[in-house]
């Protein structure tokens, strides 16, 4: 990516998420308006529900476009996060799954597994992510509007 994203970026992750977040940061911190650093800060055992409430509210608070949250697997942070009215996180370990992730179904929160992928392949998936935009279609707002509705309803 050589110009600048006009994307605010929340990022965090636990201990286990730690490295491949520290690097997405060195790579990605000075190509987006804001990177939002939620933390953690160390490889020191901590909690990933933290991190996802830090990430969405900074998305809800609107101070952050999208949020990136890196835990073990992935799957952690991503059942945390969709507990959050408004937040819409999904696992990406490629690249197909990122963009249209955000462009089908807006996607607002890209979760990966720091001890699942490596550096490269999570660097090409954070840039497809990023680059991503919802495409509000009539079939993509369709069931857009009925995801928005069971969060807002239950079922």
């Amino acid at each position: 990516m050589t110009e600048s994203l006009p994307l605010r970026v929340a990022i965090g992750g636990d201990h286990a998420g730690f490295p491949l977040k520290k690097m997405i940061v060195e790579r990605f911190g000075d190509q987006v308006t804001a990177m939002i650093d939620c933390g953690t800060d160390s490889e020191a055992r901590c909690d990933y529900p933290d991190f996802a409430v830090a990430v969405a509210k900074e998305i809800l608070a609107g101070r952050a476009d999208k949020g990136i949250m890196v835990c073990g697997s992935g799957v952690g942070v991503s059942v945390a996060a969709n507990k959050i009215d408004g937040i819409r996180a999904s696992i990406c370990h490629d690249t197909y799954s990122a963009h249209q992730g955000v462009e089908h179904d807006d996607m607002n929160v890209l979760c990966i597994g720091g001890r699942i992928i490596g550096s490269e392949l999570a660097f090409e998936i954070v840039q497809a992510f990023l680059a991503a935009q919802y495409e509000p279609e009539d079939r993509h707002a369709r069931r857009l509007a009925k995801v928005l509705k069971i969060e807002k309803e239950g079922i």
